[in-house]
């Protein structure tokens, strides 16, 4: 995700505790609180190199698995051998399957940036899941349970948290550029993941790397620098609610593209015309792909060279596919921010809709206005996930720290210059013959929505070359679609399946 709403979260709620603290203080109370808090902070031993084990059991995929979880973290070296940072991780790994050879090894990361790998870890693959209803709302009480799609019967994993993220932090006084930012992150995770790989005797088995949301940013850079300047090969990456991945669309274009995902949030909301709601999802979406790449992204680009007779017409189907009115679309230009149509599709019942999960409602001071007070599937998710990652790995997997967990860390400023991460992905490809590329979306995701992941794949190959090792899957849920429970199953499974297809038989040579 790009920096703006993740920024704004965290600023705000820094904002918000830095208000709450220093209220009715004098400048010098407040200094010394500070002061004390900093003192505090600073007596907290951070260890960046150590791990606690455990052992466990599970039936997954209705299959009885045995394995061991080594939690803890592992340090970041620079150039001269000195520590730098330590990075939390959590690494499953079957002990009921001895050649590790052939056994392959996903290695995940979570987006932000800014955000731990808990997501993924205890909502997805992992081998415990958060307690939520079907659908993925919170449910209390708080906790977790086996999660019988878990993808650890196909594969090892290993769930890692970025600096500042989950229990990872900085060591000393190492200078905050050497991993906040787009280039910096990349190439000091591909150093750990190359030193983890090591340590833990893996560089025979299929490797895979998957990122949600700016994870997918972060592993697509990742798979190019480990196969350069590690000569770590890949076998796949796997991309769930990808971002541009820094290719550029124009104004254009990058507005154009958001129909699809508009006209998936008002079929779930029952807000198209009749003949149109009556019809499946998937049979209403290629209508309006086809829309919007054939007729809207070049009226688009007429300006005011465009005729006031087409304008009326692109304006209605528009409106027709979005469920606003005609004269919201002429307003503004036939394009329609996001925001607005996250305040304006539901606001004549009062409510607003989530940015991550439009599924999701909201309810704002006011009707009135452009934009939503909040993200109401973001607040809904903290609030599912936080209790239970921190039960977890105290309780199951051994280990304690007096340092917060964090959900969101402190990574800004970052650094998205040069981004060329869909360029970097697409080398990766053309370099290596053995790997693939699978995308998941969800078509309630209004951040990283899954026209712009198709329209990603589609830039990255023009010429096609690469189509039979790119894979697209979309579901019927927001950006984190394996909250769903039916998502759940079915992505997971499309997980086992790119697993196999992407892991070559034995004696296959890598060549075109």
């Amino acid at each position: 995700m790009k920096r703006g709403w993740i920024g704004s979260f965290v600023m705000l709620i820094f904002a918000l505790g830095l208000q709450a603290q220093t209220a009715g203080k004098s400048s010098s109370e407040a200094k010394k609180s500070s002061d004390s808090e900093s003192k505090q902070s600073s007596d907290l031993v951070f260890n960046p190199d150590q791990v606690v084990i455990t052992n466990h059991t599970a039936t997954i995929n209705n299959k009885q698995v045995s394995y061991r979880a080594v939690t803890g973290t592992m340090p970041v070296w620079d150039e001269k051998g000195k520590t730098m940072a330590g990075v939390f991780f959590v690494y499953y790994e079957r002990t009921d399957i001895k050649d590790k050879s052939t056994r392959p090894l996903t290695i995940s990361f979570n987006g932000g940036p800014g955000t731990a790998s808990v997501w993924m870890h205890i909502g997805y693959t992992g081998p415990v899941l958060l307690n939520i209803d079907d659908e993925g709302y919170p449910i209390q009480p708080y906790g977790y349970k086996a999660n019988p799609y878990s993808v650890l019967d196909a594969t090892d994993i290993l769930y890692v948290d970025p600096v500042n993220t989950g229990f990872s932090r900085i060591v000393g006084d190492t200078p905050k550029d050497r991993f906040f930012g787009v280039n910096a992150d990349i190439k000091y995770l591909a150093d750990w993941v190359t030193g983890f790989v090591n340590r833990y005797d893996r560089w025979a088995s299929p490797k895979f790397l998957i990122g949600e949301s700016y994870g997918t940013t972060r592993v697509s850079g990742l798979v190019l620098e480990l196969q350069q300047a590690h000569w770590m090969y890949i076998n796949g990456v796997i991309l769930v609610s990808p971002t541009s991945l820094g290719i550029e669309r124009g104004p254009a274009t990058g507005a154009a593209l958001l129909l699809p995902y508009y006209a998936a949030t008002a079929w779930y909301h029952q807000k198209l015309p009749k003949d149109l709601q009556q019809k499946d999802l998937n049979a209403v979406l290629p209508e309006v792909e086809t829309f919007t790449m054939d007729a809207l992204i070049p009226a688009i680009n007429k300006g005011h060279s465009l005729s006031d007779v087409e304008r009326e017409k692109i304006a209605a189907q528009i409106a027709r596919y979005t469920g606003l009115s005609k004269e919201i679309v002429l307003q503004n230009n036939l394009t329609i921010s996001t925001q607005l149509f996250w305040k304006e599709l539901l606001r004549a019942e009062g409510y607003t809709i989530g940015r991550l999960d439009s599924r999701y409602r909201g309810i704002d001071k006011r009707d009135a206005g452009m934009s939503p007070d909040f993200n109401a599937e973001l607040t809904a998710w903290l609030h599912a996930f936080t209790p239970p990652i921190n039960m977890y790995i105290k309780k199951e997997l051994n280990y304690t720290s007096d340092f917060q967990y964090n959900m969101f860390g402190p990574v800004y400023p970052w650094d998205h210059e040069n981004n060329q991460t869909g360029e970097n992905l697409r080398r990766a490809m053309a370099i290596n013959p053995y790997l693939h590329v699978l995308v998941q979306s969800g078509y309630y995701d209004g951040a990283c929505d899954y026209f712009n992941a198709k329209y990603n794949l589609w830039q990255m190959d023009p010429a096609g070359k690469f189509k039979d090792r790119m894979h697209w899957e979309g579901y019927r849920s927001g950006h984190m679609m394996y909250l769903r429970k039916e998502d759940l199953k079915e992505s997971t499974e499309h997980l086992r399946q790119f697993i196999k297809q992407a892991t070559p038989l034995p004696g296959t040579p890598a060549k075109y």
